[in-house]
């Protein structure tokens, strides 16, 4: 095939709108009619009712697709609409979502419920514009929602759609730039199809997923859009998508203590503002606390009371902008401190929402480690 477009420069600049658009309509017929033999089978596109789309984009955001079916499933199941969303205990809301990370979807999937009850009728509008109003609702989930869940011709842009493209038309911004998204949402929006918009949408996030993979060489010889991928036909994959590189995280070091009177734990609940607001938590310390030193502490803290101290060994866990490196004691006690909550291995598995952070040392009191 003869490419029509080598007047646009490998760095596209933006210049180039018109260009840039005749190939992105070039994309129409390869990418619906792979979709179509490719698309994998998955809970929430068998049935893609707006609840069920909205949940799963949601759940998907930074999340892998395997990660995401049994919490989708569970989730589902106890709550199966609006309603029941609005109407979750918190503490309840968070276990279902535990494991998943990034809480603060799972506030604003309830808050954002609890705002159709009042406003929509206990429903998700059609419009685009009125589901941006939504909390946690931001251009690529009302794209998507808008697409897939009522058939309407919208972009929905995430980091998949963003590498696919900016692969395709030899785009050396950073991806993580937010004009940069802007206009790709606006060259889609001028030449995605009017029917069909729900397969095209999920075509071009299938291809970003099985195809023009991250982290790794893209599958060229099987990407519907090679025909028309600049940076395939250049061999810029290594070069494109560009990342301008991130400031490094914060390190943070904690010693956690598991606390245990009579085969239970003590946890307590962490603020309702920040880093894992309103999930609950093992006691712990700042910086990294050896067995002479703890041992003195405690013994200062609750003197006559330490039965044992053991040690639980080291984890880490990485957030977006900070890391914890932790090192764990399990500390037996013969009194209930006071003022605190205590919890079976049962609970802390079925009802107290505990942050991924601490899953080795919930492993190690179930006996798996």
């Amino acid at each position: 095939m003869n490419d029509l477009y080598e007047s646009i420069p490998v760095w596209d600049d933006g210049e180039h709108p018109l260009e840039r658009r005749q190939r992105l309509a070039a994309m129409e017929g390869p990418l619906l009619d792979w979709y179509r033999k490719r698309a994998r089978i998955l809970p929430w596109r068998e049935d893609p009712s707006p609840y069920r789309v909205w949940v799963s984009e949601i759940m998907l955001q930074q999340t892998r697709v395997e990660a995401v079916k049994p919490y989708f499933q569970r989730f589902m199941e106890e709550l199966p609409d609006i309603k029941a969303l609005a109407e979750a205990p918190e503490e309840r809301l968070l276990k279902l979502w535990e494991g998943l990370g990034y809480y603060s979807r799972a506030r604003n999937l309830q808050k954002a419920a609890r705002l159709l009850m009042e406003k929509y009728g206990g429903k998700l509008p059609e419009e685009y514009e009125e589901l941006l109003k939504l909390p946690g609702v931001g251009s690529y989930t009302a794209g998507a929602i808008a697409s897939i869940a009522y058939g309407k011709p919208f972009p929905a842009v995430d980091g998949n759609v963003l590498r696919v493209l900016s692969r395709v038309l030899a785009i050396g911004e950073d991806i993580r730039s937010q004009p940069l998204k802007r206009r790709i949402e606006e060259d889609l929006k001028a030449v995605m199809p009017v029917t069909g918009c729900s397969a095209y949408n999920q075509g071009l996030i299938e291809v970003g997923a099985l195809v023009c993979v991250p982290g790794g060489r893209p599958r060229c010889a099987d990407c519907p859009l090679f025909s028309v991928c600049l940076a395939g036909k250049r061999g810029l994959w290594d070069r494109i998508p560009y990342k301008a590189p991130k400031k490094p995280r914060r390190v943070e070091t904690r010693t956690i203590l598991l606390l245990t009177v009579d085969g239970r734990y003590v946890i307590r609940r962490r603020p309702e503002r920040g880093l894992l607001a309103s999930m609950y938590e093992f006691p712990g310390l700042d910086g990294t606390y050896g067995p002479e030193e703890l041992s003195e502490l405690l013994a200062q803290k609750w003197p006559g009371h330490v039965l044992e101290i053991r040690p639980a060994g080291e984890a880490a866990h990485v957030f977006s902008h900070v890391e914890w490196h932790m090192t764990g004691y399990v500390v037996r006690l013969d009194a209930e401190p006071e003022g605190c909550l205590l919890a079976t291995p049962r609970e802390l598995s079925e009802k107290y929402p505990l942050p991924g952070a601490f899953y080795k040392y919930i492993k190690l009191i179930n006996g798996e480690l």
